[in-house]
């Protein structure tokens, strides 16, 4: 999983990963909120969402300790985290400051 993570936030492309459980309530608020950034910023931002409890030892690597907690990666560098829902109008303005 480590490589493929790298991969993953390794790219120009600015990533935002939301870090989720299926039994997290507030975790079920974010989907229609990613989709509506997504539809609203098109492909100059990569979502992609990262069930904990199947990634337990990268969550924990990367200090996730409350969920959702989102993560933006750009060049493989961390340059943005919140945990918490975020609505869909604040998020989309700080993910416009990495694109």
């Amino acid at each position: 999983m480590k490589s493929s993570f790298k991969d993953l936030i390794d790219s120009p492309t600015p990533t935002l990963i939301d870090f989720y459980a299926d039994w997290c309530g507030p975790c079920k608020m974010m989907p229609p909120i990613l989709k509506e950034v997504k539809d609203s910023m098109g492909d100059s931002i990569r979502i992609v969402k990262i069930d904990t409890e199947r990634n337990q030892q990268l969550s924990a690597s990367l200090g996730i300790r409350s969920i959702p907690t989102l993560i933006v990666y750009k060049e493989g560098k961390e340059v943005w985290r919140q945990a918490g829902v975020v609505p869909a109008p604040q998020l989309e303005a700080q993910l416009r400051q990495f694109v």
